[in-house]
């Protein structure tokens, strides 16, 4: 557990293990928490693994202004630029999978493999009635399990929680995506992965996948929580395709 001075910013993150570098980026109103399913398997794998927590999420105090996907990515580049220090495998999940991406895709040095869980990238990916489309119903009245949660760990206190979640709601409502032109710019080898019951479209993950040169689908039994609900299946899958393998199951044998 440590605490980084990026750009001014305190980044809260924890590392573990030995080995080549792993990046787990959740998703959000999440936490290094989110990662505690991967985090034991990945370091007996022989994987060195950094879980940062982004500004205004978990540890990591917030910062003035409005959060922006493009921020974000430009915050976990300079973590992966100033204490990482390595070129890094990354798996994003659900806003961490933008995040990802974005950084993929702008600093394609900093980044050997790259694993995107649980998330559309333009409208059109997501599904009807998803959670997305629901976000602003509770503008005035957060989760409870989610405030909970926040006030459990950030330093910002349990009052500051409306301030972030309006804010991540606003990000999530105005954002007008990352086109598949884009994601084509993608070179590292990249596995698009989904829970047949997640947010996301099937078909616009596999337009993803097809759109990145160098990426494989695969879609599991699951819901977005498909990290947390099936670790027994998503961990062995992702060591294999971190560890060089194509993603194609050859584990299961």
């Amino acid at each position: 557990m440590a605490v980084a001075d990026i750009a001014g910013q305190s980044v809260y993150y924890e590392v573990t293990g030995e080995g080549a570098p792993v990046v787990l980026l959740h998703g959000g109103f999440g936490s290094a928490e989110a990662w505690l399913a991967q985090t034991p398997a990945l370091v007996e794998a022989g994987f060195q693994v950094w879980v940062p927590e982004r500004s205004g999420h978990g540890r990591s105090p917030d910062v003035p202004g409005p959060f922006s996907y493009d921020t974000m990515a430009e915050q976990t580049a300079a973590f992966l630029d100033a204490v990482v220090n390595a070129r890094a495998h990354l798996v994003g999940w659900s806003d961490g999978a933008v995040v990802g991406a974005l950084v993929a895709r702008h600093r394609p040095e900093l980044v050997d493999r790259l694993v995107l869980i649980g998330q559309y990238f333009d409208s059109s990916g997501e599904i009807e009635g998803g959670l997305a489309s629901h976000l602003a119903d509770f503008r005035e009245a957060p989760p409870a399990f989610l405030s909970e949660g926040y006030a459990r760990i950030s330093p910002d206190g349990a009052d500051h929680f409306p301030v972030v979640f309006n804010k991540s709601i606003e990000m999530v409502l105005t954002w007008t995506g990352l086109p598949l032109a884009e994601l084509a710019k993608i070179g590292a080898p990249t596995l698009v992965l989904q829970g047949d019951r997640d947010e996301v479209r099937l078909e616009h993950s596999a337009a993803v996948a097809t759109a990145i040169p160098d990426a494989r689908l695969a879609v599991l039994p699951g819901t977005h929580a498909l990290p947390l609900e099936s670790p027994h299946v998503v961990n062995p899958l992702l060591i294999d395709f971190l560890r060089g393998g194509p993603a194609g199951f050859d584990w299961m044998s």
